[in-house]
């Protein structure tokens, strides 16, 4: 499934290049000539706030992985220690067309700031927190402020850059935000072992004020004025942002149920999902009804080819790359016996290379203006990439661990390439979901087939330890997928076997189960 590319990108009519002008219609030749204006101190400082507000975010969005144990040990809360992950994707990923939506009214600067803001307070809130409810609000803060960075980072390069040029930023910003996302747990670790937990969300406080002085003093960016304060509320799709961010919290609910506290075929996961695909239909049908006067979703850029297809690749790529980031450190932990913190140090190898391969792609798009070549690269090597993870065991060097970020930095400039100047903020925010949605379903799918595998090998003998047999199954082997748990029990050869679908006992251990299974091949041996 590849873009369709009709010509190479040129530069759209409305793009910038520096960060004082005012979004407007310019002949091709202006364009050009703005593309190659030399950028001002102005345009680099709102890069780099941008880029290390977008680390930031993807660093909170896994730091609790490794510091969740010590955080839950001191605050308590039973099962609600899982919200303490959950609602930050929830309300990340439920809050982008509504952002998306304000960028179109209010310009880009006041949601700008507004959102990290939001994230910076919550941060403050999550760090602060003395008890388990407060930690899940402060995180719900932090989710919506991240939604709003992550959507606006995009227009805001888009509106600063031709579209020529937007790749080898997004490239780079993007790539970051894997690279935050695999230095988390890495950074969880180190805190909760050499300081104190609320460190784990302190350490945004003072990025995030520097990053609001930054885009306050140079971010200037024009737009309609013209109706006042009041007007331009009513402006707003209220019914469809509502139906919209209702549908996804009933989804994502469900999904962080699935497979975890509930099985997949119980009430408690089916009937939030089949609720928030309900009302997912019913804000389709509504945006598609003469009654939507503003839109928060542009259904007709779906039906461009090569504008679809971006989404869906862009989809298929951040499930398919989530899915690897999340169980490589189960292999290193489970199966290697790496600790939590070693297990992130062993993965920085496959996200570092997205750096190179993101920047790498956007420069060739700026360069040559052509994105097929690069699809049909980076996809390439993503298939080369899971062939030889599937060929891991512990002897396997890290290059069979390497990735790329080519397709990164190319997706959202060929999703806008057809479409007019006027869709950008809305089709940005869509692209954005789609990504969030990807990395929400590549968890999701990932943790449950993981857990459904699971049960199928140890039914089928492979653990006959009842008690462990007990702790692994019903949803719950993802969960003790740690070094913690298997250096808690015995029978740890075998564990560790099953969790690499290997049963040959390769080491001589004086355990019930290694015992029955020595005494299963003398039997069979007679």
């Amino acid at each position: 499934m590849i873009l369709d590319e009709p010509q190479p990108l040129a530069p759209s009519p409305t793009d910038m290049g520096n960060t004082t002008d005012t979004p407007n219609t310019m002949s091709d030749s202006t364009s050009e000539e703005k593309s190659t204006t030399k950028k001002s101190f102005g345009f680099y400082a709102i890069i780099v706030a941008l880029a290390l507000r977008n680390l930031l975010t993807s660093l909170e969005a896994t730091i609790t992985s490794t510091a969740l144990p010590s955080i839950t040990a001191d605050l308590g809360g039973g099962f609600l220690f899982v919200w303490v992950v959950n609602d930050y994707y929830l309300t990340q990923t439920a809050f982008q067309p509504f952002v998306g939506q304000m960028a179109d009214i209010y310009g880009r600067r006041w949601p700008m700031l507004i959102s990290v803001s939001i994230f910076t307070i919550g941060s403050g809130v999550a760090g602060g927190s003395k008890n388990i409810e407060t930690l899940i609000a402060g995180r719900l803060l932090q989710g919506i402020g991240a939604g709003g960075i992550l959507v606006l980072t995009e227009i805001i390069i888009c509106d600063i850059l031709p579209l020529r040029e937007r790749g080898k930023y997004l490239g780079f910003i993007v790539s970051l935000v894997g690279v935050g996302a695999a230095l988390g747990p890495v950074f969880g670790g180190l805190i909760v072992e050499y300081s104190t937990w609320p460190w784990v969300f302190y350490l945004n406080i003072p990025v995030g004020g520097v990053a609001v002085i930054f885009l306050y003093i140079f971010l200037r960016l024009n737009y309609d004025r013209t109706p006042n304060y009041l007007q331009r509320i009513w402006r707003f799709d209220w019914l469809g942002n509502i139906l919209f961010v209702l549908s996804m919290i009933s989804i994502l609910t469900a999904f962080s149920w699935a497979s975890t506290q509930y099985p997949w075929n119980s009430y408690q996961v089916l009937v939030p999902l089949i609720l928030g695909f309900a009302g997912g239909a019913g804000f389709v049908l509504y945006e598609a009804s003469p009654f939507c006067v503003s839109p928060a979703m542009l259904l007709h850029i779906f039906a461009n080819r090569t504008s679809g297809t971006g989404f869906a690749i862009t989809f298929l790529h951040t499930l398919s790359s989530i899915s690897v980031m999340y169980f490589l450190p189960v292999y290193f932990q489970a199966t290697l016996n790496a600790s939590p913190s070693r297990a992130g140090v062993m993965l920085l190898p496959t996200i570092l290379f997205l750096v190179p391969g993101a920047i790498i792609g956007g420069t060739v798009l700026s360069k040559f203006g052509r994105y097929r070549p690069i699809q049909h690269a980076g996809l390439a090597l993503m298939v080369i990439g899971f062939g030889l993870l599937s060929l891991l065991d512990a002897n396997s060097n890290t290059g069979q661990r390497e990735r790329t970020g080519l397709v990164l930095s190319v997706l959202l400039p060929a999703v806008q390439a057809p479409l007019t100047d006027q869709n950008t903020a809305l089709c940005t925010a869509t692209w954005s979901f789609m990504w969030t949605f990807g990395f929400i379903w590549g968890a999701t799918v990932s943790t449950a087939l993981f857990n459904n595998r699971y049960d199928v090998l140890i039914k089928k003998g492979r653990i006959t330890d009842s008690i462990l047999a007990a702790q692994l199954t019903n949803g719950r082997a993802y969960e003790h997928a740690t070094k913690r748990f298997i250096d808690s029990i015995e029978d740890l050869n075998s564990v560790a076997e099953v969790r690499s679908e290997e049963i040959k006992l390769r080491k001589e251990l004086n355990t019930k189960f290694a015992l029955e299974e020595k005494e299963k091949m003398k039997k069979s041996e007679a």
